[in-house]
């Protein structure tokens, strides 16, 4: 199993709004410091604000700053959200799996991913986001992106 540029970006970003450092994050600096481009950061950002997880603010003292609902989020739940209802092998579409209509892996890899985010579940961005983890994110540098 395998997540997204954006999942993994999501998770990401809320994991280290979860680190207060005393100054603003924006932004920008989340992208630097993630080391992706800023356009991705922006569209991880607004999906995360949709989603009530992250709050945005304009300004000179503007900034991200995590919801508690946010910190509160299960990662396998927003794993999922982030995700969507994909399925994690293209049996259909413009050269359809000539099995499709008897397989059995399709339902048996539906049960794998479901495994996989069940694993996660139990874990919120707090838990991700603590010692030892907090100490890396607080001492993540903007580096260039990819």
């Amino acid at each position: 199993m395998q997540l997204t540029r954006f999942t993994d970006l999501g998770l990401r970003i809320l994991m280290r709004l979860a680190v207060p450092t005393g100054a603003p994050t924006t932004t920008q600096s989340v992208a630097q410091q993630m080391a992706v481009s800023p356009t991705h950061a922006a569209k991880v950002v607004a999906r995360l604000q949709s989603l009530g997880l992250v709050e945005t603010r304009r300004g000179r003292t503007g900034g991200l700053a995590i919801t508690e609902a946010g910190r509160r989020a299960s990662a396998g739940r927003l794993a999922r959200t982030l995700e969507g209802q994909g399925e994690v092998i293209e049996c259909e579409g413009e050269n359809p799996c000539p099995l499709a209509n008897a397989c059995r892996l399709r339902g048996l890899l539906r049960q794998a991913q479901e495994a996989f985010f069940a694993t996660l579940d139990p874990y919120s961005i707090a838990d991700l986001a603590g010692s030892p983890t907090a100490d890396v994110l607080l001492s993540i540098t903007s580096r260039p992106p990819d």
